[in-house]
């Protein structure tokens, strides 16, 4: 086995069942990891709150969680370590464009999770992400295209049919470096795992970057590697390959 010390995984589509709950297998083979001396953490698009940290304490893991796309990054004992955010101003701009194409909007400020409906202080709060949802395709590339290349924005997803937008430079890549920094890993010493296009950043830059079977064609062409699907178990049997030494 090589000298891996961090395993990031994503969430939804990933760790996760689509009833939030983490199968048996992939608990045993996270604490299989950790035994063996490789640390776990988190690195997802969801806010802190709620079953982030509550999965997080029910695996028992240590290191700093990587949240919001990394737009936050928090200390197991509640300390925030890093937050970037987005002026209400450009948010305005974004919401415009929903409702040019008529297309669902949400957003997370440092307060509230908002749907379709722009909070009174919209323009005064700190913006960690924007996103839109449509289950028109068209829509989608059209909104892709009036924002691909402006230097203001992180464009990803996190499934086909929508668009999330962080702050220029926030990336889960970006939130791992700080984690990294902070305990001396070097990101080859690095596995991560995930499935949409919010995980490509974090997958190119670890020392091993593996897709799930249920990954955007987009996200496996970006890892080293495939494993099963999410509702497959398919973190446990990467885990597996790595403690193995097969993958």
């Amino acid at each position: 086995m090589e000298n891996w010390r961090l395993i990031a995984l994503d969430m939804d589509g990933t760790l996760i069942r689509r009833d939030e709950t983490i199968s048996d297998e992939n608990r045993k083979w996270i604490q299989k990891a950790r035994e063996a001396g490789i640390e776990v953490t988190l690195a997802t698009g969801r806010y802190i709150e709620g079953i982030v940290r509550s999965l997080a304490s029910e695996l028992g893991l240590s290191l700093p969680l990587v949240t919001v796309n990394g737009g936050e990054v928090w200390g197991m004992d509640g300390e925030l370590l890093l937050r970037k955010t987005m002026p209400g101003t450009e948010v305005l701009e974004l919401h415009q464009l929903a409702v040019e194409h008529g297309a669902h909007f949400w957003g997370r400020t440092t307060r509230q999770l908002i749907n379709d409906q722009l909070p009174p202080d919209a323009e005064r709060a700190d913006w960690l992400k924007f996103g839109f949802y449509s289950e028109d395709a068209h829509v989608m590339r059209a909104l892709w295209g009036r924002l691909q290349g402006d230097d203001r924005f992180e464009l990803t997803n996190s499934g086909s049919m929508n668009i999330e937008i962080n702050p220029k430079g926030v990336t889960k890549a970006a939130g791992l470096q700080l984690v990294c920094d902070r305990y001396g890993i070097n990101p080859s010493q690095v596995i991560t795992m995930g499935d949409s296009m919010n995980d490509i950043s974090m997958l190119r830059w670890a020392g091993l970057g593996i897709a799930m079977g249920n990954a955007q064609d987009v996200v496996k062409a970006a890892a080293d590697a495939v494993t099963a699907n999410f509702d497959e178990d398919g973190v446990a049997k990467a885990i597996e390959r790595v403690l193995t030494g097969t993958v």
